[in-house]
């Protein structure tokens, strides 16, 4: 790659493949610690991406970037809970996050301006950040990846850059994962999800105003996502085996499902549609490997769970968070970087795992909204020091003690075992 290309020597310490929410987290976070820090992203910002609502853990990272002020500015819509037509009796019933402890709310967003706001603020603490660059493969040598190819959009031949860590954050299209690990997918959540917008949509009553709606129907559930000023973001999730038994095509199944609700029925009443359809399906997986010789992943590129929670973007960005605190200790301590991202690993894994284990059991809809509370107790709280609603909230939040043990990573002891620390010692 020829220096005068983009302005800037082709050597790093860490190349991000990537510019969403987990590739901007990791990005900024480490280049406000003072690391020369690449991020390549295949497309130009801003640029559409499903996925709009989000949950209170996902302001801990955000507060960090120092971007919560910009958010409220932005005018994203305050997310004070959920309302949710699930369960034996499909009676509505709401969850507050006041009742879960220190964040009260979250935001939904158009995840289009989220997104460039993340990664805008990477720029500013320093990242370089290149648009319209493809990853075409990592550059290895002696086993270990050092760097990347990659091509620009309108330019011929293919660039070079190189660094000591390379972080894939290129959510499904997994560019170093699905060379270096193996993905697992979740055979209880193979779902499919279709979705659009609507215009002119009425809100649900008083407290519930700004609630993102859950609705379980016969064969499956809808989102509601108040987006703005009478826009509503709707979703249908479905098994992919119905979806594919089914002589209706998935258009039509989200239209004949709308019938059969009653809080989303009454939302869409005089509502119009504005804009097409969209679908993704069988987006449930983990990857074997987190991390291997000068490579490690994070947000979807590592792992993904079903929507129903709206956990994607907190997940990703909290792992995206805790990662640059680890890459930061290991660009000082390169000893330490094996068990490091071991430790990042398993948290990450601990973390997930707590979350699909949840939407697992929660897809049982024939339990009453008391089992529901109980469960998330069993997870997080198993002593019951708190009331069951209170970790159910906690864990839907993003915020219980187990997870938010997931940005608190202490490696001072694999850095006191470090030779050149044994060394200044004496």
């Amino acid at each position: 790659m020829s220096p005068t290309l983009i302005g800037v020597t082709d050597d790093f310490d860490v190349i991000v493949i990537g510019g969403g929410p987990a590739g901007a987290t990791t990005a900024a976070l480490l280049a406000k610690r003072g690391h020369r820090v690449l991020v390549l992203d295949r497309e130009r910002f801003p640029r559409y991406h499903v996925g709009e609502s989000l949950i209170p853990g996902v302001m801990v990272p955000m507060e960090e970037l120092g971007l919560k002020e910009r958010m409220e500015a932005k005018g994203f819509e305050r997310k004070y809970g959920g309302t949710l037509v699930w369960g034996n009796n499909e009676v509505p019933w709401n969850f507050s996050f006041t009742t879960g402890g220190r964040i009260p709310y979250a935001f939904h967003t158009r995840r289009a301006d989220l997104d460039a706001l993340i990664l805008d603020r990477a720029r500013e603490l320093g990242a370089f950040v290149v648009e319209d660059a493809t990853v075409k493969e990592p550059i290895e040598e002696n086993g270990r990846v050092v760097g990347v190819r990659y091509a620009l959009r309108g330019l011929n031949g293919t660039h070079e850059a190189r660094a000591r860590l390379v972080v894939d954050a290129s959510g499904q299209a997994r560019v170093l994962g699905r060379k270096y690990s193996e993905v697992n997918w979740n055979e209880q959540l193979r779902n499919v999800a279709v979705w659009t917008y609507f215009d002119n949509c009425h809100r649900l009553p008083g407290d519930e105003w700004s609630n993102i709606l859950i609705e379980g129907t016969r064969d499956g559930w809808f989102w509601g996502i108040p987006i703005d000023k009478g826009v509503f973001s709707v979703g249908y999730v479905t098994r992919s085996d119905l979806a594919s038994a089914s002589d209706e095509s998935l258009e039509d199944l989200f239209e004949a499902s709308i019938a059969n609700t009653t809080k989303l029925k009454d939302i869409l009443k005089d509502a119009t549609q504005a804009a097409g359809y969209r679908s993704a399906r069988d987006w449930s997986y983990t990857n074997e490997r987190f991390h291997g010789n000068g490579w490690v992943l994070v947000g979807d590129a590592a792992a993904f769970v079903d929507p129903l929670f709206s956990t994607g973007v907190a997940l990703a960005t909290l792992a995206a968070s805790t990662l640059s605190k680890v890459v930061d200790q290991i660009l000082q301590h390169p000893q330490i970087e094996e068990k490091a991202l071991d430790r990042y690993t398993n948290a990450y894994q601990d973390f997930f795992h707590d979350i699909r284990k949840f939407v697992e059991g929660f897809y049982d809809r024939s339990k009453t909204k008391g089992f529901y509370f109980n469960m998330a107790q069993d997870m997080i709280d198993p002593d019951k020091k708190d009331d069951a609603e209170v970790d159910f909230v906690k864990l839907i939040s993003g915020l219980s003690g187990r997870q938010g043990g997931l940005f608190e990573l202490n490696l001072d002891d694999l850095i006191e075992d470090t030779p050149e620390q044994s060394a200044a010692e004496h």
